[in-house]
């Protein structure tokens, strides 16, 4: 009996005991305190992740119908390793698309365009470097100019006409933006363009002198007119010495005699040498003349078997040459804008 008595106490004591304990870690606590500390346990048992700021959304200026036109036509003569300097200058020929446009001065025509190049100094960034500044010639005319090429410069002597598939170029018809997911054949382009399918990737197999064609290309066409240098009586000596000697003979004007005098006097050429140049100089002037007399017969020989729509459409054939766009983003090109094409072409009769 005072066994169980003296159990009943302990058990009793250790309840209040543990009562007391509770109170004083926090079994007093409201019921909004425990709700709060039981939240931060839940936070701090998960890691919430921080949202990601949503990217803004990226606006490409809408591509205009007629943009890649001055791209599509082949530059034709410039050398290929510097094909990728035209890219260097964001250049812009809005004022070529604007003419082909409705309301444009070619709006409705047939036009035929190629591209070249020229190397011009200009100043950029504050410096002056070269700079090849890329332009169209559009030529307005019912039927295709030429079907041939022009292989000509000054380090070559002789002037080759060629076919221009020979070259791997075509005119081909441009197709704008907005109609080129129609059938080509549906439509009814009135622009052309020269094209080249020679890839780059496969200059590497070619031969030199092959790939160097393409550099002393020019686009051709058959002059009713007597080109500018056709009846020029100047030669081009360079005469092979070390150093060659490099001059300028005129066989009208000039006496040989005279000339070949001068050279020993001033030491350019030596007097054992006198002979052989003088000789030189003769063979030039008969080459010259053959050229300019074959010119000649080959210009008459066009003409005469020229049909009257072809030979009228040679003789209202307009010429337009384009320079690019005048533009914060380009160098000033205002004052080396010239209206000469080429020596097949001569000058063009508008200028833009």
């Amino acid at each position: 009996m005072g066994r169980t008595m003296a159990s009943k106490k302990r058990k009793a004591s250790e309840a209040v005991a543990r009562e007391e304990e509770a109170s004083t870690s926090g079994g007093s606590k409201s019921p909004e305190e425990l709700q709060k500390e039981s939240n931060k346990g839940a936070a701090r048992g998960k890691r919430v992740k921080a949202a990601k700021p949503k990217p803004e959304p990226e606006y490409f200026p809408e591509k205009r119908n007629m943009e890649d036109l001055w791209q599509a036509a082949f530059p034709v003569g410039t050398e290929w390793d510097n094909m990728d300097k035209i890219g260097e200058i964001n250049w812009s020929f809005s004022n070529l698309e604007n003419a082909v446009e409705e309301g444009g001065e070619l709006h409705g025509k047939t036009v035929y365009i190629f591209g070249s190049t020229e190397a011009q100094m200009l100043a950029v960034n504050g410096e002056e470097k070269v700079v090849l500044i890329p332009v169209v010639v559009a030529v307005v005319s019912p039927i295709p100019p030429s079907d041939k090429i022009g292989v000509k410069s000054v380090q070559r002597e002789k002037e080759d006409i060629i076919p221009m598939k020979a070259m791997k170029m075509a005119w081909v018809p441009y197709i704008p933006l907005e109609d080129r997911q129609s059938q080509v054949d549906r439509l009814k382009t009135q622009i052309f363009t020269i094209g080249c399918t020679q890839r780059r990737s496969a200059l590497k197999l070619l031969k030199i002198e092959r790939v160097k064609q393409y550099d002393y290309c020019l686009p051709y066409l058959q002059p009713l007119k007597a080109d500018e240098d056709e009846d020029d009586t100047v030669v081009n000596i360079m005469f092979p010495l070390e150093p060659p000697i490099v001059c300028d003979f005129d066989w009208e004007m000039d006496d040989l005699e005279e000339f070949t005098g001068e050279l020993i006097s001033e030491e350019t050429l030596p007097e054992d040498k006198k002979d052989e140049f003088k000789e030189f100089v003769k063979e030039q002037v008969r080459e010259r003349r053959k050229l300019q007399r074959e010119a000649k017969e080959a210009r008459k020989k066009t003409i005469e078997d020229m049909d009257p729509e072809t030979r009228s459409a040679f003789e209202n054939m307009k010429l337009y040459k384009f320079y690019p766009d005048q533009t914060s983003d380009i160098p000033d090109i205002s004052k080396v804008k010239v209206s000469y094409i080429n020596r097949y072409y001569g000058k063009a009769h508008f200028l833009r």
